[in-house]
């Protein structure tokens, strides 16, 4: 495939998603500017993250550490916000604090004080979401809604460190638009508690819509910009 073809396949898959956005921003009476879209590109090649960059895409998402460091120095110059969006293990917490903007996943303290340590070596400020467990699996990260206050609090108080909102993805075979309601009580309290903890990440691919009407924030898609064939990362 050319390059020309490509970025012809990715502007019409991101002209689509403005679409859906516009569509579900005018349903739900919200502003499409009150929305970020995260474009997540794991398993996709450097060479896309440059064409969504060429689109006007400043955001953008990965999930594994190995991938996303080397895509960011790839990348280096663009002017992109990189956004870790994947379970993170605690000794990752250095490579990931050398290039991301954003972790959307932070479920525990161990992760809270390894981020917080590798911030302030670093001398920077790294934005951390709290990830809510809305399913009670285990498996897929997150911490339980009666402990993210207390993650909250942790995240708030540590150096290095800005507490920016939560983030949650849907249980598998529920029904997203309960899911991001949930989702939306729980963001609000931990904005009680912190007022400028105003995000929630929420919303790819099949449930943007959803996501858009309970208040997200950030809508992180990869499938409806890049496509489902199967590629080589190069």
């Amino acid at each position: 495939m050319t390059e020309a073809t490509r970025r012809d396949e990715i502007a019409a898959g991101l002209a689509q998603v403005e679409a859906e956005i516009a569509e579900a921003c005018r349903a739900a009476g919200r502003a499409r500017d009150e929305l970020t879209l995260v474009a997540v590109s794991k398993t996709y090649p450097a060479s896309d993250v440059r064409l969504l960059a060429a689109l006007g895409v400043t955001n953008v998402g990965e999930n594994r550490d190995q991938e996303a460091a080397a895509k960011a120095r790839d990348c280096a110059g663009l002017g992109l916000t990189w956004h870790f969006i994947g379970q993170l293990q605690t000794n990752k917490a250095r490579s990931v604090v050398g290039y991301a903007d954003v972790v959307h996943s932070v479920d525990r303290p161990r992760l809270v004080a390894a981020l917080s340590q590798e911030a302030v070596r670093a001398g920077r400020e790294l934005g951390c979401l709290v990830q809510v467990a809305l399913d009670g699996d285990p498996g897929r990260g997150g911490a339980r809604p009666q402990d993210v206050p207390a993650l909250a609090e942790a995240l708030a108080a540590a150096p290095g460190l800005r507490l920016g909102g939560v983030m949650a993805v849907a249980p598998l075979g529920g029904e997203p638009a309960r899911a991001f309601a949930e989702l939306r009580e729980i963001a609000q309290a931990v904005r009680d508690a912190h007022p400028g903890a105003d995000v929630i990440s929420a919303g790819m691919s099949g449930d943007m819509s959803e996501a858009i009407a309970n208040g997200a924030t950030h809508l992180r898609v990869g499938t409806a910009l890049l496509g489902r064939r199967k590629p080589l990362v190069r």
